[in-house]
């Protein structure tokens, strides 16, 4: 009777945990707009089932050229969703490639699809054919015989003088001066730095990525001569930095990483409506003092008459 009370109790247990469905996730997928295209040109990137947590500060990705090379950015979110853009290799071959979105900031899971590179047959052009004249050639004309006169030469007095010397010494010129020479031009190899945001407001987030630093170098994030991100390159050259402004103004800013090289990004940083309410406030604020002044005026006017 004791064990078939348990086995009662375990077929009611399965019962309420078959009717009771777990919040199922969708499984990571990629897609890709357009997955076919020329080395050099750029597509976009999206997802879902990457779910980042909700205490992840930063949910940014970085997107893989067959799994090594970075080349391009995103953002995404805790409901597992999200998107970036990025760039085909310059020196991408034929084929099909790899293309996988990898979490950076914090643990999730990644996606990866498939994208065909078409390289386009090179543009040949056609020289017009060109016609040469008929060459003809000049009547051919036996121009007269004449003979010359036979002349005696008179008699020869022969002198010896001797031989002058003239020394020459050469000057340099003014042009044989060496040039002056050129400054070196300063490469910056072949990284990039991605900002996943064109334009932000002062105090909103916003995150590089970057790739082509040496293998563990320290990276540094500077813009209008302050240090706003620090970071650590990986095995591949990769890095991922929060970018913080402790104070910025509205206008096209330059934020630079320092890595042994140096990349260059722009952000745009604009200003809320919210400060045309300040501006209204300040201007009926100088029009009462106005007013009052020319009262004071006039009452200081009277009492000198």
């Amino acid at each position: 009777m004791r064990s078939l009370g348990l086995l009662v109790a375990l077929a009611a247990g399965v019962t309420v945990l078959a009717a009771t469905p777990a919040t199922a996730q969708q499984p990571p997928a990629l897609s890709l707009s357009p997955n076919v295209g020329a080395p050099g040109s750029g597509f976009k990137v999206s997802w879902t089932g990457i779910y980042f947590s909700r205490t992840c500060e930063f949910p940014s990705v970085r997107v893989l050229w067959d799994g090594k090379t970075v080349v391009g950015s995103g953002s995404g979110s805790s409901n597992g969703t999200g998107s970036g853009s990025a760039t085909v290799p310059a020196d991408a071959s034929a084929g099909s490639h790899r293309v996988t979105v990898q979490p950076t900031s914090c643990q999730a899971s990644s996606a990866s699809n498939t994208f065909t590179v078409r390289i386009p047959p090179p543009v040949t052009t056609t020289p017009p054919v060109t016609t040469q004249p008929p060459v003809t050639k000049p009547p051919v004309t036996n121009p007269p015989v004449t003979n010359p006169p036979v002349t005696r030469p008179p008699g020869v007095t022969t002198t010896t003088t001797p031989p002058m010397t003239t020394t020459t010494t050469d000057t340099p010129s003014s042009s044989s001066q060496p040039s002056s020479s050129t400054d070196a031009l300063t490469s910056t190899g072949d990284g990039v730095l991605v900002l996943d945001k064109e334009n932000i407001q002062p105090g909103e987030d916003l995150t590089a990525t970057g790739t082509g630093c040496p293998k563990g170098a320290s990276v540094t994030l500077k813009s209008l001569g302050q240090d706003v991100g620090q970071a650590v390159a990986d095995d591949n050259g990769g890095f991922t930095s929060p970018v913080r402004f402790a104070s910025i103004e509205p206008g096209r800013h330059k934020v630079r990483a320092e890595c042994g090289i140096t990349l260059v990004g722009n952000v745009d940083v604009t200003l809320s409506s919210s400060s045309g309410g300040t501006t209204s406030t300040l201007v009926v604020l100088l029009f009462f003092l106005l007013v009052g002044a020319a009262m004071l005026r006039r009452q200081f006017t009277g009492l000198r008459r």
